[in-house]
C-alpha cells in the first residue's frame, strides 16, 4: 500500500495542475483472493493512476450477484463468467464482454478415487456436488452431451446443490464436487486429503468449457464516447497489471493480501492460487477469441432441456472495439 500511496503522490506532483482522475468501480465475482490479482496489482503499482483513473475494486461474495449491482448502476464494469452474462442478456440485461482476461476455464469435478469412477461414463448412479446460481449450466450441458440424465435414477445421476465449500466431499456426502483448479481443489488437500485418493476431471479437458472472469459493461453506457475511452484506459492498465502477476506470482499474492480487508486469506494459498490463475490467464492479451465465444454457445444452447439460453446471442454480446484501441 505505500507503493500505491507513494506512486499516487509522485504522480500529483508530476500532473501539477492536471484534472482529476476519471473514476470508475470495478465489481469482482467473487472475494479478494488472487483470481482477481491483475486488477490489485494494477491499482497497487500506479497503472490506473498512470492512465488517469481513479478505481475502486468492490469485493464479491456468497451474497453479492455481479449482474445485479452492474443493473442497478454500483458498478461501471463487472467481472463475471460468461454463462451467466448470457444468461442476463437474454432475460433482457444487455451485458457486453468488452475483454478476457482467462483464455482458459478453471472448473472440474473433483472425485473420491475409492467410488469406482474412472471415466466420466462413471458418473451413473453417483452423487455430484454442483455449483448453481448459473454456475450449474455448463455441468448440466456436459451430462446432455454424456446423455446421462440428471433426476437421480440408477442410470442418471443425483445432483446435490453444493454451498461454496467442500464439506459434501469431505463428508461423503457426495462422490465428486465442483471444485476450481485454482481454490476448491487445494481446499480439499489443506483437509488432509491426499491427491492419490482423488480424480479430477477439468472442463477444459472434457471440450465443455466455457468461459470464466470476463469484463462486462451494460451495452447502452458503450454509446458514450468518454465511457469507451475511459474503458479503454482500464484494460490497458488492468492487462498491464495481469502480465506483470504472471511474472511475479509470489509478489502479485502478497498484494492480494493487502487488499484483504477480511483477513481471511492466507500467503500460502494466494500464492498457490496465483500459479494456478497465471496457467488460466496464459496467452491472454485480453481480447476475447471469437472461436472462444462460439465454443461457450454451443456448450450452454446443448444443455438439454432447460438450456441457459434459447438461442445464440448474436454477434453484439461481445466488442473488440475497446479492446482494439487498448491493445493495439
Amino acid at each position: 500500500m505505500k507503493r500505491l500511496i507513494a506512486g499516487a503522490f509522485a504522480l500529483g506532483l508530476a500532473a501539477g495542475g492536471a484534472q482529476a482522475a476519471d473514476d470508475l468501480t470495478l465489481q469482482l465475482k467473487w472475494v479478494t483472493q488472487a483470481q482477481f490479482a491483475g486488477y490489485y496489482v494494477a491499482l497497487e503499482n500506479g497503472y490506473y493512476e498512470e492512465e488517469g483513473l481513479n478505481v475502486t475494486i468492490k469485493p464479491g461474495g456468497p451474497d453479492i450477484a455481479p449482474t445485479q449491482v452492474i443493473a442497478g448502476g454500483g458498478a461501471d464494469v463487472t467481472v463475471e463468467w460468461m454463462p451467466a452474462a448470457l444468461a442476463a442478456r437474454e432475460r433482457g440485461l444487455p451485458l457486453v464482454n468488452i475483454a478476457q482476461p482467462f483464455k482458459r476455464s478453471g472448473m472440474m469435478l473433483t472425485c473420491w478415487k475409492d467410488s469406482g469412477i474412472k471415466t466420466p461414463q462413471d458418473f451413473r448412479g453417483k452423487t455430484l456436488g454442483v455449483w448453481f446460481f448459473g454456475n450449474e449450466y455448463p455441468f448440466l450441458a456436459w451430462m446432455s452431451q454424456l446423455g446421462i440424465p440428471t433426476d437421480g435414477s440408477p442410470e442418471g445421476v443425483t445432483v446435490l446443490k453444493q454451498g461454496f465449500n467442500v464439506d459434501p466431499l469431505l463428508q461423503r456426502q457426495a462422490d465428486c464436487i465442483s471444485t476450481m483448479t485454482y481454490n476448491e481443489y487445494w481446499q480439499v488437500i489443506d483437509a488432509g486429503v491426499s491427491p492419490d485418493d482423488l480424480i479430477t476431471f477439468k472442463y477444459e479437458d472434457q471440450g465443455v468449457a466455457t468461459l470464466e472472469d470476463g469484463l462486462y459493461v451494460l451495452e447502452d453506457r458503450l454509446a458514450d464516447p468518454e465511457f469507451k475511452d475511459k474503458l479503454v484506459r482500464f484494460v490497458r492498465a488492468s492487462m498491464k497489471g495481469w502480465k506483470w502477476a504472471e511474472e511475479n506470482m509470489d509478489e502479485a499474492a502478497l498484494i492480494v493480501l493487502e487488499h484483504d480487508e477480511t483477513g481471511a486469506q492466507t500467503e500460502k494459498h494466494q500464492k498457490r492460487m496465483m500459479r494456478e490463475i497465471a496457467k488460466l490467464t496464459a496467452g491472454s492479451n485480453g481480447e476475447l477469441d471469437p472461436a472462444d465465444f462460439e465454443r461457450t454457445v454451443a456448450t450452454l444452447l446443448a444443455g438439454g432441456s432447460d438450456p441457459v439460453i434459447t438461442r445464440h446471442p448474436g454477434d453484439g454480446a461481445w466488442t473488440h472495439e475497446i479492446t482494439d484501441a487498448a491493445l493495439k
